[in-house]
């Protein structure tokens, strides 16, 4: 399963698609290759259908596996000496023009992924080519001046975010089509993603497929822009695609994503199978454990109540249902979806922002940003599908979802897609009436002899503005249901005495302990319904 997700500080692959050339050789085609593409139209405004007009053609042509060859001393390096090459600060793109945005490049890595980087002026587009003297090889003995042009890793931007001083990181692009930001008083968690492709798996030879960025375009900011904007070329063995990204640093920071989707025809398609799931504005993020399941991390000592970079997904359809999922940490892959008939929005949250609830002074938990997706435009008919599967530790992704439309672009065809990314904090998108503070899984005090065999109970506790207003003798009644696997044996809501808050207890018993029980549940009032729904599954 760890392939399903590779480390986020993986390089994307090349814009060379010819494995068999000399390293060198491949290195002077690509460059080539650019230069033709641009060399007409420079001095005009580029925009993204000059970029979809290369994705376009790509997807016309027939698809071959990018070659990764590197140097013969870069491929030998270990993780630690690769590690120690660094970007020299005073190379900065922008840095010497005091712009608002700053730019700095990841050195290509031994496994010879890479991206060509370009510049977009005033004077229209240049190729950004690799120059070794803008890394810093700390203690390792190389000769990068005879490499040629390797093209870079990938590519990070810096803003005042945090400061007017000081540029801090705001965005990352590295890794496939992975990328991830940060709101002020942020810290690194989930990424995002340009496409999910069969991320849950396929039927024949449709196992996950991973779409590379092979090219990014980095408009110059004037003196006084709020927004930065990258354009990026996304290549695969069954789509290409063209990307904009227009970010805006913030205490929300936000990613409006223009996209558009070019399915390979059968005769160019690097894969003959069809397409079970194409993931629309994926998110990827880790859960280990938490209150709504048993502590693995406790058994061997974890002094830590929990550990994720989110806790929940969260949606909103169009018919005005709020739905909150908490993420699990499965023996087994587990995938569940979420039909609507429209969506307004969705994203894997970390509401639990309390420090002490994590107790981890280094990784700070509570600081990891939620992402809220909201489409631009009707997207139509789809699911949500939440991919969640074991990780033995903090260190690996675990949790994926994104929204699959319900009528998929045929091969041929292209798609055209836009949605934003919100990175928020503490001040973070939640439902109208009311929402999940916790889930907690477990019994209190039981007598000896009572027989709990095949039963579960949650505690689940409310908040939110239509709860508030309620009076203390308020009638608030728990609304809860089971698939056929389950039935429910006690379902109350109640005022928590020590909080204010509504509280919900629910216990269930399994019919069938080798199957799963998915379980909803909410809040009414008054024939009201006061908080989102509730839902969540008993694995078997």
């Amino acid at each position: 399963m760890p392939a399903l997700f590779p480390p986020f500080f993986a390089s994307p692959g090349n814009c060379n698609r010819r494995s068999g050339l000399r390293w060198r050789a491949r290195i002077a085609a690509c460059a080539s290759l650019v230069a033709l593409t641009f060399a007409a139209g420079q001095a005009q405004a580029f925009d993204l259908e000059d970029v979809a007009a290369i994705a376009r053609q790509r997807s016309q042509a027939p698809w071959r596996e990018a070659s990764h060859a590197v140097p013969t001393e870069l491929a030998k390096m270990e993780y630690d000496d690769y590690r120690d090459i660094r970007f020299n600060a005073a190379s900065t793109l922008w840095r010497a023009d005091n712009l608002p945005f700053e730019a700095n490049f990841f050195h290509v890595g031994r496994h010879g992924d890479s991206v060509r980087i370009h510049e977009i002026t005033t004077n229209g587009v240049k190729h950004l080519p690799y120059d070794p003297a803008t890394f810093n090889f700390g203690k390792n003995k190389l000769s990068p001046e005879t490499w040629g042009d390797l093209g870079h890793g990938g590519v990070r931007f810096f803003s005042n975010l945090n400061s007017p001083t000081y540029k801090d990181e705001l965005v990352v692009f590295t890794g496939a089509t992975y990328f991830r930001a940060l709101g002020s008083g942020q810290r690194y968690g989930l990424s995002a993603r340009g496409l999910a492709v069969d991320t849950a798996g396929g039927v024949g030879r449709a196992k996950e497929e991973f779409p590379r960025f092979t090219d990014f375009w980095l408009q110059k900011p004037v003196g006084d822009s709020t927004q930065l904007t990258v354009f990026a070329v996304m290549d695969s063995e069954r789509m290409t695609g063209a990307y904009r990204f227009d970010i805006q640093a913030g205490e929300q920071t936000t990613t409006n994503v223009q996209a558009r989707i070019f399915m390979r025809p059968a005769a160019t398609s690097g894969n003959s199978a069809p397409v079970t799931s194409l993931g629309i504005a994926p998110l990827t993020s880790m859960f280990f454990f938490g209150e709504n399941q048993p502590f693995p991390g406790q058994k061997s000592g974890d002094f830590r109540p929990e550990v994720h970079d989110s806790d929940g997904l969260m949606m909103a359809t169009g018919d005005g249902e709020w739905l909150w999922r908490p993420l699990q940490n499965p023996a087994s892959p587990l995938v569940t979806s979420f039909a609507m008939k429209s969506l307004k929005g969705f994203g894997l949250m970390q509401r639990d922002r309390a420090f002490t609830n994590y107790e981890d002074t280094e990784a700070r938990y509570e600081m990891r940003p939620s992402a809220w997706v909201t489409p631009v435009g009707d997207w139509g008919a789809g699911r949500v599908e939440l991919f969640q599967f074991a990780t033995p530790d903090e260190t690996h992704d675990n949790v994926a979802a994104y929204w699959v439309p319900e009528k998929m672009p045929a091969p041929g065809q292209s798609l055209d897609i836009a949605w934003q990314i919100s990175w928020q904090g503490k001040n973070q998108q939640r439902p109208p009436n009311g929402w999940v503070t916790q889930s907690r899984r477990g019994f209190g005090y039981a007598k000896a002899g009572t027989d709990l065999k095949d039963q579960v109970q949650y505690v689940i506790d409310f908040a939110g503005p239509a709860l508030d207003a309620l009076t203390e003798d308020a009638k608030v009644e728990a609304f809860s249901s089971v698939n056929a696997n389950g039935r429910v044996l006690e379902s109350l809501a109640y005022k928590n005495p020590a909080t204010g808050a509504w509280r919900m207890t629910l216990r269930v018993q399994r019919l069938n302990a080798a199957q799963p029980v998915e379980l909803r549940a909410f809040l009414k009032h008054d024939n009201h319904t006061v908080s989102e729904t509730w839902t969540n599954l008993i694995t078997p």
